[in-house]
């Protein structure tokens, strides 16, 4: 069954942006990429990890959170989830935020003419691939909620995950687990980050031409 044309087609409009919006897009892409995560001073307000923040620890048990240790099965798997929601209600709010104020509108204008050639997918979901490189739980958020609002289609949002989808959380995982092996390499520290960016951008457009033939098939 084909999908209706008015939900299939992303919104492109000819729109003036105003000079907030493209503040509120500055401020939103620098507390979802995680520059100011490892500052000591209050510049930290400015991260989304940290005013996301951690879970406090069980006394007396110095590596458990609220979840426990050894869990298994269903009841794990909930509390898991359960632990999911404070980012994705926190990234999802402040994007509402920056939508009211005109930020993601200034991203569709700015970064469509980066992002359809790069991608094939629209400016206005710069603001989800900044944020998924730091946090994978709210980029999903971010991107089904442009999905549900008709602001991608369902082949660029197909695309879009693909792109998510490999190396999740890319900044955030590298910098933490990555760095036990800083010390090993013989490369500078952002070639393997770098690297992974690009193959990402790859995959990504591997599914785009999947898709293309597929639809011309």
């Amino acid at each position: 069954m084909s999908e209706d044309p008015k939900k299939s087609t992303s919104i492109v409009e000819d729109f003036k942006v105003p000079w907030y919006g493209y503040v509120a897009l500055i401020f939103a892409i620098i507390f979802f990429s995680g520059v100011f995560a490892k500052e000591k001073s209050w510049i930290t307000v400015l991260d989304f990890n940290t005013i996301n923040g951690t879970y406090g620890v069980m006394k007396d048990a110095a590596k458990a959170t609220f979840m426990g240790q050894g869990g298994t099965g269903a009841r794990d798997g909930f509390l898991f989830a359960l632990g999911l929601i404070p980012a994705v209600m926190l990234a999802l709010g402040v994007v509402e935020v920056v939508d009211h104020l005109g930020g993601l509108k200034a991203g569709q204008k700015l970064l469509t003419p980066v992002l359809r050639p790069l991608l094939g997918i629209p400016g206005i979901a710069g603001l989800a691939l900044v944020t998924s490189m730091q946090s994978t739980d709210a980029g999903a958020g971010m991107t089904r909620m442009l999905r549900e609002t008709n602001f991608v289609t369902e082949k660029e949002k197909t695309i879009f995950c693909a792109f998510q989808f490999s190396a999740g959380g890319t900044i955030t995982n590298y910098l933490s687990s990555g760095a036990a092996l800083f010390s090993f390499m013989t490369v500078p520290i952002i070639a393997p980050l770098v690297v992974i960016f690009a193959m990402k951008i790859f995959g990504a457009n591997v599914m785009r031409m999947y898709l293309k033939r597929v639809k011309e098939d």
